[in-house]
């Protein structure tokens, strides 16, 4: 029996969420459609082009949807997923990491398969290496240069000397500059949506800038790309941006709940846990999944209401008060009331199964090989989506 068949036949025995074997991740479709709808009309409306990040999802199934014509320009964070993405015929593709060296003959066997495809980079040595790669002649990736617009993670300043270095090295060895791309990742340091208007302008202003001064440089940089969850929510004017890049905002989160982006119902994954043991004693109930199936990452852990490992849901995704999974080992996770609450535990007998919403879906779904679709109005699994691994 092939592969493909024996994961027919699992799904056909596990179909739905009661016979599934745990821990399981699932996927609510209908709210992964509404999320995109709600940002898609979002941008719209602000006149932009959108990029959306695959990272989280990591699956042609979840990209399809989107594009109302299937397949569209994206954003991934490794060449892997540039490569899996491309084998499905997305063909316009931005790896929006910076540039290692001994990526680059890797990149360009995608350009040569026909892919439109953009790197990203800030030093003069990436430059100098492309430069010195593309002395063959042969076809060579776009090229964009990385913006600083808040201080959290790569880029040059858009007034830094090295912005126009850069450029001029390109132009020297005859390679194509794309544009600029920045991206806000102090965002995530808000609270209940405040400050996201501000940071979203502040990263708007800053690619911007840099745009600016490489056109006023004679160079051209046609795109002046953007993008993080949270601010592409509270972009209020996008004037001079050509796209804006999101990712998490398909399924969000408990960290993207906690900053104010999205409501506890708009978490589209989930992971589905059966009850294995009690300890009344020490108001615990355990379950067979622990940091193996929900990940290590505690994203809340800093936010004013600390979801432990993952806030815990009834088998329909209803969230029970204060219920987390207070702490994990590897395959067991403990299920407590949060601390400083006058919440009970749920009456969740030997065998009952629980949903838990993750706090970062990035990190929650990456454990996984795949999702169990459900469509919101029941318990039926309607579909099984692979996802990719890997770099």
């Amino acid at each position: 029996m092939t592969d493909t068949a024996v994961r027919d036949a699992n799904a056909a025995i596990a179909a739905s969420l009661e016979t599934v074997p745990t821990p399981a991740l699932i996927l609510d479709v209908s709210k992964v459609d509404r999320n995109i709808a709600r940002l898609r009309a979002h941008l719209a409306q602000l006149g932009t082009g959108f990029r959306p990040h695959v990272k989280t999802s990591k699956s042609i199934d979840v990209a399809r949807r989107l594009f109302p014509e299937g397949v569209g320009p994206i954003t991934v964070s490794t060449l892997a997923e540039a490569e899996y993405f491309a084998d499905a015929g997305f063909a316009d593709i931005t790896y929006a990491v910076g540039l290692s060296l001994d990526r680059i003959a890797r990149a360009r066997r995608l350009v040569v398969r026909g892919v439109r495809l953009s790197v990203l980079i800030d030093t003069i040595e990436q430059a100098h290496a492309l430069v010195s790669a593309a002395a063959d002649g042969e076809p060579m990736p776009a090229v964009l240069i990385e913006i600083d617009c808040d201080g959290h993670r790569g880029g040059v300043l858009p007034d830094d000397p090295a912005l126009l270095a850069i450029a001029e090295v390109l132009h020297g060895g005859g390679l194509e500059l794309a544009g600029v791309l920045t991206h806000a990742g102090e965002s995530y340091n808000a609270r209940g949506g405040e400050g996201l208007p501000e940071a979203a302008e502040g990263e708007r202003a800053a690619a911007v800038a840099a745009a600016e001064r490489l056109r006023a440089a004679g160079h051209a940089a046609p795109v002046v790309s953007v993008g993080s969850t949270p601010t592409a929510h509270f972009a209020q004017n996008l004037s001079g941006v050509t796209e804006v890049r999101a990712g998490v905002f398909s399924f969000f989160d408990l960290v993207m709940h906690g900053i104010g982006v999205c409501t506890l119902d708009d978490i589209a994954a989930s992971v589905l846990l059966t009850v294995i043991g009690h300890r009344p004693e020490k108001g615990w109930i355990l379950t067979d999944g622990g940091w193996m199936a929900l990940s290590r990452d505690r994203g809340t852990q800093r936010h004013p209401v600390d979801q432990g490992y993952g806030l815990v849901c009834d088998i329909d995704g209803n969230p029970f008060a204060d219920v987390i999974v207070e702490d994990a080992s590897q395959e067991h996770g403990i299920i407590k009331v949060r601390p400083g609450s006058g919440a009970s535990l749920p009456d969740l007998p030997i065998g009952s199964r629980v949903r838990v919403l993750p706090n970062h879906a990035c990190a929650t779904c990456a454990q996984h090989d795949s999702y169990h679709v459900v469509d919101g109005t029941g318990r039926a699994i309607t579909g099984q989506w692979q996802r990719m691994r890997g770099w």
